[in-house]
């Protein structure tokens, strides 16, 4: 079986590639997307608002920050996560610059 060569791109090519992996299911962007509405949010109201079960939005919740694009502080016994205010612009940028240079030519491919 092959290896990843990551080590061939740069730190940032890696970081979106992570980021973007992480956000790649739509329940991923469901819970990002209800963050951003409440502006913070506790585990158990995501299970409420989503529908999905205790343990799934916990696995959700996991894989986002492991890519480092929400943050949780802990409140008695229950966790409040948040979108990472510095990983949302860093993305927004990246993306940004991505496309920036695109030109949009009417006879591509």
């Amino acid at each position: 079986m092959g290896t990843t060569k990551t080590e061939i791109f740069t730190s940032e090519q890696n970081r979106l590639a992570v980021q973007l992996k992480a956000i790649a299911h739509p329940a991923r962007i469901a819970i990002l997307q209800e963050l951003i509405k409440a502006n913070a949010c506790i585990c158990g109201d995501l299970v409420e608002e989503l529908g999905l079960a205790q343990a799934t939005i916990s696995q959700h919740l996991k894989e986002l920050k492991n890519a480092g694009l929400i943050q949780g502080t802990i409140e008695g016994v229950s966790v409040c996560y948040c979108i990472e205010p510095k990983a949302r612009k860093n993305l927004q940028n990246e993306l940004n610059d991505l496309f920036s240079s695109y030109q949009d030519k009417n006879n591509c491919c």
